[in-house]
């Protein structure tokens, strides 16, 4: 098949997909986005541009969540609609098997999932923290306080982050061995320089110890000490509780963490559940072509479609819940997020490669 120039089934039944998933995808988004706006709307600014920020962020929101469910939605109905029109049938009539019917669903989906990864790399994830901010009547501001937290074998404590401006206000580091402060850093602000911060104007305290009692200080003044080598704006925003990172930034900070020997578990399952997790789609759309009817011959095609829309909203209920398990620490990422998906894509394997005989009873 020519990729550019695909065949007429390709393009007809991936014509009425795409058109079906962008329907379903904007629809619940859109309607997602004005709920919760009516929901809020108290609590917002009267100024135009703050609500229509807020609603725009809202559904960026949205569209990130919701999308695995329009791509398996928008298969139940293109399927259902082609077998109460016949158009299935007609297909299978001209010698199209069911894996060369599956091809351009298969294609459009993984194509969608694909723009979403990318996206995830954007700023598109942080659209959830930014209408978080307006809520609080807080646009434009995204300045996080009162940070505390482990680097290498020392501690940090940030009072005020600007991750947009990508500079700290007052910056204390202290190395403790024991029951022993050896050092502290103190500086009363410090720039990002694009793989660590530079600490300005920053006063070294070196701790002097005789037979582990306390003697004296040495005091130094330095124009600039390199620190926190690793640690982007982002990634210690998202030390605050709460905060979003796109794919890109949960990498980096899962690698860090490692270093740093820090639990990572919550990193790793924002990691999974925006790459594995929406996997799940992409599953569900090879079951459901095989398994529902490919015509509609002794079917009551609305019982079906009810059935397959239910199942579908409780498999992505069960696995959200098992990621924010996940998140919280109770179980491993690993077990809540890749195992479940990696079960559900064998049994999909298994369908695709074993039950075309059955699906055409």
């Amino acid at each position: 098949m020519n990729l550019f120039s695909p065949p007429l089934y390709f393009r007809y039944l991936a014509k009425h997909y795409l058109k079906n998933l962008l329907v379903i995808l904007f629809g619940l988004s859109l309607l997602f986005s004005v709920i919760d706006y009516f929901q809020q709307a108290s609590k917002l600014e009267k100024l135009g541009t703050y609500q229509l920020h807020y609603i725009f962020y809202k559904w960026e929101e949205a569209i990130t969540l919701l999308y695995p469910l329009a791509i398996v939605f928008a298969v139940i109905i293109t399927k259902i609609m082609m077998v109460r029109n016949s158009n299935i049938v007609v297909l299978h009539a001209f010698g199209f098997s069911k894996k060369k019917l599956f091809t351009p669903f298969l294609a459009i989906a993984s194509t969608v999932y694909l723009i979403f990864m990318v996206l995830h790399t954007t700023e598109f994830s942080y659209a959830k923290d930014k209408a978080s901010h307006l809520l609080k009547n807080q646009y434009n501001d995204y300045q996080v306080k009162d940070l505390f937290f482990k680097y290498n074998d020392a501690f940090v404590y940030v009072k005020q982050l600007d991750p947009i401006n990508k500079r700290i206000e007052d910056i204390t580091i202290f190395k403790v061995e024991g029951n022993q402060v050896r050092y502290t850093i103190k500086a009363p602000y410090a720039l990002y320089n694009g793989s660590g911060w530079d600490a300005k104007d920053a006063r070294l305290k070196t701790h002097i110890y005789e037979n582990d009692i306390l003697q004296r200080y040495h005091l130094e003044y330095k124009k600039s000490i390199e620190t926190l080598e690793g640690y982007k704006p982002k990634i210690m925003e998202s030390l605050y509780e709460g905060k979003a990172l796109s794919v890109i930034d949960a990498y980096y900070t899962w690698r860090l963490f490692s270093v740093q020997k820090l639990d990572s578990s919550k990193i790793r399952a924002t990691l999974y559940d925006k790459i594995v997790t929406p996997l799940f789609a992409l599953a569900m759309v090879l079951i459901l072509f095989f398994k529902l009817p490919f015509h509609a011959r002794m079917v009551n095609l609305s019982t079906t479609l009810a059935l397959a829309l239910g199942g579908t909203i409780v498999v992505w209920g069960v696995l959200f819940g098992l990621g924010r398990i996940g998140y919280n620490g109770v179980i491993l990422p690993e077990l809540t997020s890749v195992l479940p998906i990696l079960l559900l894509s064998i049994y999909a394997l298994y369908t695709y490669l074993f039950d075309e005989a059955k699906s055409l009873a």
